[in-house]
C-alpha cells in the first residue's frame, strides 16, 4: 500500500528551520528535556508533531516512520524501529503543550519588502482573524471546548471546538502567533493574548466582528497601527474632517476608556457580492498625507489574506470534514 505521505518529507526537512540546537534550549527552558535515553526523546516528539500537523489525516505511525526513514539509514540508530501507538500517545502527554508554545514564539517575520502583499508603503502588515477546528467527541473536550449550540450562527455540531485566534503575516500565510479558547469564547476576549507580538512599524487589519475600544487601545499602545472595518452601530461623530474626506472621531465605552481614531467610509459596487456594500474603517494613522483614504480603503482587502491561510490550514493541512482524533484538551492544544 502506498504511503499517503510525500517520500520527501524528512527529519533533515524540519531541522532546516528549527535547528536542534533551538529545540533544545525550549526544550530545557520549559523543563521538558529528558535525561533518559528513549526510545521517543523529547526532540524527536517536537520534529513529530510538526510533520503531523502538516499531515493530519495521517496515521501517527505512518507519520513517524516517513519522518525518520532517511535519518535511520545513518549510523547512530541502531535497532531503533517506530513504536507503536500507545508508546507515541505516552510520549506526546510527557511532552506537554509548553515546547510547542515557545516554538511558535520563534516564528519572526518572513517576508521581505519583496514579497507581495506583505508591506504598505513602510508598514509591515498583520492580519487578525479566527476560526474552529472539530476535536474528537470525549467528556474531557466537551468540558474544555465546548460545541455549538441549536440557536448559534453556524448551527448544532456533533463535536467539541476549539476557537483558535491567528496573527497572521499578510503577503506569506505565516501565523506568526495564535491563542486557543473554548468555542464559547469570544474572537474579541482571545484576541488581547496576541497583542505581545505587535511591534511598531505593524499595521493590523481586522473584521467588524472583533473591534472593541479596550483592544484598540491595547494595539496603539503596543505601538502598532490598525486598519479595522466596523459596523454601522458604532457611534462615529466627526468631529473634524480632513481634506481626503476622512474624519477624526472619538471612540468610548464603559470601563474600557476611549481612543481617538480616523474613520473612512466608502461604498464598493462589487456584483458579485450582493451589489453596493457600504464600508466604515478605523485607524490610528490620522495623518492623510501619509496614508491617503483612498490607499487604506483599497488596502483593507488584505484583510482576506486571512481567510485564504485558515482555509488553507483547514483543508489543506488538517482536511476537509476531518476532526481532530486527540481525546484529551492537553494533546488537542
Amino acid at each position: 500500500m502506498a504511503s499517503p505521505l510525500p517520500d520527501r518529507v524528512a527529519l533533515e526537512d524540519l531541522t532546516q528551520v528549527y535547528p536542534p540546537d533551538l529545540v533544545d534550549v525550549l526544550l530545557t527552558k520549559t523543563g521538558a528535556h529528558q535525561a533518559r535515553i528513549r526510545l521517543l526523546p523529547a526532540r524527536l516528539m517536537v520534529y513529530f508533531l510538526l510533520a503531523k500537523a502538516l499531515f493530519s489525516p495521517a496515521p501517527s505511525r505512518e507519520v513517524l516512520r516517513t519522518l525518520t526513514q532517511a535519518a535511520r539509514r545513518q549510523e547512530g540508530w541502531g535497532t531503533w524501529h517506530v513504536p507503536d501507538k500507545a508508546a507515541i500517545f505516552r510520549a506526546r502527554q510527557r511532552l506537554g503543550t509548553e515546547p510547542l508554545a515557545e516554538l511558535l514564539a520563534q516564528v519572526g517575520p518572513v517576508a521581505t519588502p519583496a514579497t507581495p502583499g506583505a508591506f504598505w508603503r513602510h508598514w509591515r502588515l498583520r492580519v487578525l482573524d479566527g476560526t474552529t477546528v472539530e476535536v474528537a467527541d470525549t467528556p474531557a473536550n466537551d468540558n474544555q471546548w465546548a460545541r455549538p449550540t441549536p440557536t448559534s450562527r453556524h448551527g448544532p455540531s456533533g463535536y467539541p471546538q476549539v476557537r483558535v485566534m491567528a496573527l497572521i503575516e499578510s503577503g506569506t500565510h505565516v501565523i506568526v502567533d495564535a491563542e486557543l479558547g473554548s468555542f464559547a469564547t469570544g474572537e474579541h476576549t482571545l484576541s488581547p493574548a496576541l497583542v505581545c507580538s505587535l511591534r511598531p512599524g505593524m499595521l493590523v487589519l481586522a473584521d467588524q466582528g472583533l473591534p472593541g475600544v479596550h483592544l484598540i487601545n491595547q494595539v496603539a499602545a503596543s505601538g502598532a497601527d490598525l486598519l479595522w472595518r466596523v459596523n454601522r452601530r458604532w457611534r462615529l461623530t466627526p468631529q473634524r474632517v480632513l481634506p481626503d474626506g476622512s474624519w477624526i472621531a472619538t471612540v468610548r465605552a464603559r470601563g474600557q476608556g476611549r481612543e481617538t481614531v480616523r474613520v473612512i467610509e466608502y461604498v464598493l459596487d462589487d456584483p458579485g457580492r450582493d451589489g453596493r456594500q457600504r464600508y466604515r474603517l478605523i485607524t490610528t494613522i490620522g495623518d492623510p498625507q501619509v496614508a491617503p483614504a483612498a490607499g487604506l480603503g483599497a488596502l483593507y482587502q488584505e484583510r482576506w489574506e486571512a481567510e485564504t491561510t485558515l482555509a488553507e490550514w483547514k483543508t489543506v493541512q488538517i482536511g476537509a470534514r476531518h476532526v481532530l482524533t486527540s481525546k484529551t484538551p492537553q494533546l488537542v492544544a
